[in-house]
């Protein structure tokens, strides 16, 4: 038997009811990791006060070196001033590497024979699953 026969050993009706009891536990599980990262967040909130209030930009414990560190995190709510701005000023860097893709794909729609040089794409065919109607 190929694996083609072995695949159609089993019917579809069964294999879509496994992945739909697969995506509810991710669901679950999502959850679940949603509610860690929460409470997580209330004790490194709670670490960050207590270090602040004796000064200490980091400390040892039996369990590990605590650090407090600074990250920035820059953002606009006016992106055609920032692009603009980009423009204006040559400073493309100041943007991420990365393709708009429903972007690229409206563009490439529009302008057939406007290819980008060094442009790639890779193209899958995928399986979209919906829950049946109750």
């Amino acid at each position: 038997m190929d694996q083609n026969e072995e695949a159609d050993a089993v019917p579809l009706d069964k294999l879509v009811r496994i992945y739909m009891k697969m995506r509810a536990k991710l669901s679950e599980l999502d959850a679940e990791v949603e509610a860690i990262k929460e409470q997580q967040q209330v004790i490194k909130n709670e670490i960050k006060d207590r270090m602040r209030s004796v000064g200490a930009k980091s400390m040892k414990t039996a369990h590990g070196t605590v650090s407090l560190t600074e990250k920035t995190r820059y953002y606009t709510q006016d992106w055609d001033s920032f692009k603009r701005f980009v423009i204006e000023n040559d400073a493309v860097d100041l943007l991420e590497k990365r393709i708009a893709q429903t972007n690229m794909k409206l563009f490439l729609q529009e302008n057939p024979a406007m290819v980008p040089p060094g442009l790639n794409s890779d193209t899958e065919l995928d399986v979209s699953i919906r829950k049946a109607a109750a």
